[in-house]
């Protein structure tokens, strides 16, 4: 289907739920289902954004200042995950546990609002992947209105740039907790590490980037041209100083690059098959 077809049939979609709170990280698909949702259904939208040791302040700051140039209502909760029973452990079903406590907290906004339905960002590259996440979407009857209307992440790209949006070529992002391999506990201490050491290589210039947990180890993901800044040695050791100062011992390049989900690589067939992407409708 054409991609102009998909978003008539997101906003007819949208249209269709009357009202709509929206779970707003300020990443690329949030934004433009958000931005969407606003031009449809108008003041019967709302925002809600999860405040959190795993969620960096800088991506909160950036989901404030839009909406308020769009004139949403913010509504900003505390979600801190490692209260989570079983989370700081980080099992395989961590995200399962994070979302069903963060959709709870959403739906309780939405209705203190006098908003009908949640909806989350999720499009469908989301259905390739170990996303136990999903399951809690599923669960708690949060629609997935990119799913719905079949667009992938490269066509919210596409008509993000179309609408004007400053988050169409914005970097992807994931909540600070994939970081650490499954089994490696974490804390507010170790997530503070990781924030700091991505926010090195972003004020560096990197672009796309993920600072793996492996205890002393830092293990940094990035893309192509992330690669051609590490050929610059004083570029090399800056992360190094910086990343010794963020409390890492050691800092290494992964000569795969970036890729989502990574983490996932560990996980055995049976628990990664345990997990199917369901559309939500």
């Amino acid at each position: 289907m054409d991609v102009r077809a998909k978003y008539e049939n997101l906003k007819d979609y949208i249209r269709s739920l009357g009202s709509l709170a929206v779970a707003f990280s300020g990443g690329v698909d949030s934004t433009f289902l958000l931005k969407t949702a606003r031009g449809v259904l108008g003041d019967r939208v709302i925002a809600v954004t999860a405040r959190s040791c795993s969620f960096p302040e800088r991506e909160l700051s950036e989901a404030a200042v839009f909406c308020a140039s769009e004139g949403i209502t913010h509504v900003i909760c505390d979600s801190e995950e490692l209260e989570i029973e079983g989370f700081s452990q980080n099992p395989p079903n961590r995200c399962y546990l994070c979302k069903h406590e963060l959709f709870t907290k959403i739906w309780d906004a939405a209705r203190a609002h006098g908003i009908d339905n949640v909806a989350d960002g999720s499009n469908m590259d989301d259905n390739g992947d170990y996303r136990p996440g999903l399951i809690a979407v599923a669960e708690l009857g949060v629609k997935s209105p990119l799913r719905s209307a079949c667009l992938c992440k490269e066509e919210i790209r596409v008509l993000s740039r179309e609408l004007g949006l400053p988050t169409w070529n914005k970097q992807s992002f994931a909540c600070l907790a994939s970081r650490f391999p499954y089994g490696e506990s974490i804390t507010a201490e170790r997530l503070g590490m990781v924030d700091r050491a991505e926010q090195a290589l972003l004020d560096l210039g990197f672009r796309q980037v993920r600072v793996r947990h492996h205890g002393d180890v830092a293990r940094i993901e990035t893309d192509e041209e992330g690669f051609r800044l590490f050929m610059d040695k004083g570029v090399r050791e800056k992360i190094y100083r910086q990343f010794k100062d963020a409390g890492f011992v050691y800092a290494a390049l992964d000569l795969m690059g970036y890729r989502t989900g990574s983490m996932n690589e560990t996980l055995s067939a049976d628990t990664r098959a345990s997990v199917t992407a369901r559309p939500v409708l």
